[in-house]
């Protein structure tokens, strides 16, 4: 027993000893980003973290949510850099002293996606809102991400030019997934249904099933992305100087360059246009 006891408290003391001692390697470096699921789905940070990562050794763990929810998880504190797509939405979160400052990254636009067999017969046409008339003329089904995102507060705002009161369509040809673009789009998929989209998470979405882009080319269709620092005046612990160095970075000759290298099938998904 004597033996066994003495085993004991050898290992606990040495267990002490280990949690008392500094650790003997450096702790991960890392920031947390949040932004908007077309980013994570179009595969833009699968391109771009490992080129900022192997440069500055700053890992950056990403959190994908709707825009609206990005900007939350920010104001609670829960993320030391904002990457997302709804510049109104961007500029209140400024305003309210969340974030320090707001900067262009790039930009690409939204396109409306429908069945083949087209129904609302818009295919084809460059007018946005003439075409959600059409479709809700025509009472074909039509997917919403209803997630406050960058991509369902740019669809309620073309709702609204459309002519439809109140916050968005009524009916049972409209169906509102609360869900991110990914799977919205398998939803319209499924449904054989007409959703707006960004460009990039469509080009890179393999479960197309018999939808297709039926309307593109609406200057109202432009969708900028913008990149802000939250505030470690509201959140001490936001780590400025690496969150900083990302921003730096993403709208730094590099990093633009990078973003307008990446491509899927030959097509570039996003434009980089951070100010000179």
């Amino acid at each position: 027993m004597d033996m066994i006891r003495r085993s004991l408290i050898s290992a606990v003391a040495a267990a002490a000893v280990a949690f008392a001692s500094p650790v003997s390697f450096a702790a991960e470096r890392f920031i947390t980003v949040s932004s908007t699921t077309s980013t994570e789905n179009s595969g833009l940070f699968k391109h771009l973290l490992p080129v900022f990562e192997a440069k500055t050794g700053i890992q950056v763990r990403v959190v994908a949510l709707g825009t609206g929810q990005a900007l939350d998880m920010a104001r609670r504190g829960d993320a030391d850099v904002v990457f997302v797509h709804d510049k109104k939405a961007e500029e209140k979160f400024i305003a309210e002293g969340y974030g320090v400052s707001r900067q262009d990254v790039m930009y690409n636009d939204f396109v409306l996606i429908g069945p083949k067999a087209d129904p609302a017969k818009v295919v084809g046409g460059k007018d946005i809102t003439a075409a959600l008339t059409a479709i809700r003329a025509a009472q074909a089904p039509f997917v919403s991400r209803g997630d406050k995102s960058g991509t369902h507060a740019a669809e309620l705002r073309l709702w609204k030019a459309a002519g439809v009161e109140g916050d968005a369509p009524t009916g049972d040809w409209y169906r509102s997934t609360g869900s991110g673009m990914g799977a919205a789009l398998n939803t319209a998929s499924s449904m054989n249904a007409y959703i707006m989209a960004d460009r990039g998470t469509w080009l890179s979405f393999k479960n197309r099933g018999d939808l297709t882009v039926v309307v593109e080319g609406d200057n109202r269709l432009f969708n900028q992305y913008g990149v802000i620092l939250v505030n470690p005046e509201k959140h001490a612990h936001v780590k400025k100087a690496d969150g900083q160095a990302f921003i730096d970075w993403v709208v730094s000759a590099e990093g633009q360059q990078a973003i307008a290298g990446y491509k899927i099938g030959g097509e570039q998904l996003f434009f980089p246009n951070a100010a000179k």
